[in-house]
């Protein structure tokens, strides 16, 4: 299992590093708009949409991103980049002030109108971030992207070397408080080196970004939490079985859904 979740990542890895790097500003839209719809399906697997209407949220889903992206000027056109300030406050807003009474009261998802809107609020938004943010450039998407990375690794073996008290047993047995713990550190040891090497910011500067790395980190673990809340409501363990040793696009994206939204706006607060 382990080899063969190394081999997807490498290649998943090559892949990303091609169409970042390679592919117009057209291209990428359109990466992300199928990443979306891809998202989208499987969305509606946890939701138990029936298989048409699963198509057909995925299809819209993709339009949505296009629509929106668009009109963003996402796509190498003239655009208006105020119009991303909605999907991703409203994205902001659920992450912060919705999903953590979400994952303490454990609601359920359904499979009405609210699964619905809800999918469309963790879907659209983190793509849009990332036709955005590649559109800044490509390195800026690679730095914003490692974030969640360095935290999922920095987890993943500090939760295996010192892993003793859950994190939260009921959703996700294996995660630790030791495990959430080794995340803050890797994910502050990448972004101030990688801030210091870049810039050399003093002292000062870089103690400032402390913050906004702690909550991106918190987040990252959020996101996780609320995919592992829906599976285990769902009744699978993975999302999907599209990328082997690693479950589904949900399961690589989760950390992403709830990061990469407040990072859109980080992008559009300073480019104003």
């Amino acid at each position: 299992m382990l080899k063969t979740r190394i081999i997807t990542a490498l290649l998943l890895l090559g892949g990303l590093l091609a169409a970042v790097f390679l592919l117009p500003a057209l291209g990428w839209l359109l990466f992300c708009a199928v990443l979306g719809a891809l998202a989208a399906w499987e969305w509606g697997g946890l939701s138990r949409f029936a298989t048409p209407l699963r198509a057909v949220y995925a299809l819209a889903i993709a339009a949505t991103c296009l629509l929106l992206g668009g009109m963003a000027g996402l796509g190498g056109n003239t655009g208006m980049p105020a119009v991303l300030w909605l999907p991703y406050a409203l994205a902001a807003l659920f992450w912060l002030l919705c999903v953590p009474f979400w994952l303490r009261a454990k609601w359920q998802l359904g499979r009405g109108a609210a699964a619905v809107v809800v999918g469309i609020v963790v879907l659209v938004p983190p793509a849009l971030a990332l036709a955005h943010l590649r559109e800044l450039g490509p390195w800026l998407l690679l730095a914003a992207l490692a974030v969640c990375w360095v935290a999922d690794i920095a987890a993943y073996f500090a939760g295996r070397r010192f892993g003793r008290r859950k994190l939260a047993p009921a959703i996700s047995p294996g995660k630790t408080w030791e495990g959430a713990w080794g995340a803050v550190a890797g994910v502050l040891v990448y972004g101030l080196s990688a801030l210091w090497l870049l810039f050399a910011p003093a002292a000062s500067g870089l103690l400032a970004v402390v913050p906004a790395l702690l909550l991106l980190t918190a987040l990252s673990i959020i996101g996780d939490l609320f995919e592992s809340l829906l599976k285990r409501q769902a009744g699978i363990k993975d999302s999907g079985s599209l990328l082997p040793g690693h479950g589904g696009i949900l399961d690589r994206i989760d950390s992403l859904t709830s990061t990469l939204p407040l990072l859109g706006l980080a992008a559009l607060w300073f480019a104003r």
